[in-house]
């Protein structure tokens, strides 16, 4: 089968994603870290060993795209997919002609990520819709049922409170995120994490409840997606749905429209 692989390029992680064409059927994902340096001919190597090595046996590659976050990769990430495959590279920003509306005061400064996002609500939603993507920093997305991205609001990410605890004190320790077993800790790892825990819970919840309160909707669904999203999204009482990859489909939506 006929697929494409798209390519979500955040702060911290770059999340691969081989797609069907229409964009709707996530084949394959794999997460590795934006920070680390690579050459064209290593990131070559990484793919080619991530589609061989992967879950499915995938057809002909006819279609690369691209929503990237951090700029200064892009050139490097587009000749590389160039020669994985056999069709365009797709770079989705601001500028795509899209089926949706970004009516913000400036729109060309929105993050492709968000634009992808709201695609996807219009597309498999189709009704008012908060998109929080737990990510390096956690976005809320306020997109309506046509597809008109409203703005949002965006906070500091869930590891941001990991992150800061280990660098900033001495003698507290760097833990994995992970619900913890009760509120109150017995060691100090166990304290770090139910306070990030249910700080990141409580701080989607309030900033939901603060959205509702300000957009005028009857019916909003809420739809937690992103690096975290398995993890905070169940314990967080407004949220509706947890779509991990909701992101990277909407990449794939992207592509099959732009690709016509």
């Amino acid at each position: 089968m006929a697929c494409q692989l798209v390519a979500d390029v955040g702060n911290t992680d770059t999340v691969f994603g081989l797609l069907a064409l229409s964009g709707r059927e996530v084949l394959a994902h794999w997460r590795v870290s934006t920070g680390a340096p690579r050459t064209e001919d290593e990131y070559r190597v990484l793919l080619r060993a991530l589609l061989d090595g992967g879950p499915v046996e995938s057809g002909p590659i006819r279609r690369g795209v691209i929503g990237s976050v951090v700029p200064g990769g892009d050139r490097t990430l587009r000749r590389v997919l160039s020669t994985i495959v056999e069709g365009p590279v797709i770079q989705v920003t601001a500028r795509s002609d899209l089926p949706i509306t970004i009516d913000v005061e400036e729109p060309l400064t929105v993050g492709a990520d968000r634009i992808v996002n709201t695609l996807a609500a219009r597309i498999r939603f189709g009704r008012d819709t908060i998109v929080v993507d737990l990510g390096t920093a956690t976005t809320f997305d306020c997109i309506t049922a046509e597809g008109v991205f409203l703005g949002g609001v965006i906070a500091p990410g869930v590891s941001a409170g990991l992150d800061w605890l280990a660098h900033s004190t001495a003698k507290l320790p760097r833990v994995e995120l992970a619900p913890p077993a009760e509120v109150i800790g017995r060691r100090t790892e166990a304290c770090i994490r139910s306070g990030v825990f249910h700080s990141a819970v409580g701080a989607v919840d309030t900033i939901v409840e603060r959205i509702r309160e300000s957009w005028e909707s009857e019916q909003i669904l809420v739809v937690a997606t992103g690096g975290f999203a398995p993890v905070i999204g169940p314990h967080v009482s407004t949220v509706d749905r947890v779509e991990p990859l909701l992101t990277l489909e909407g990449l794939g939506i992207a592509g099959a429209h732009l690709d016509r």
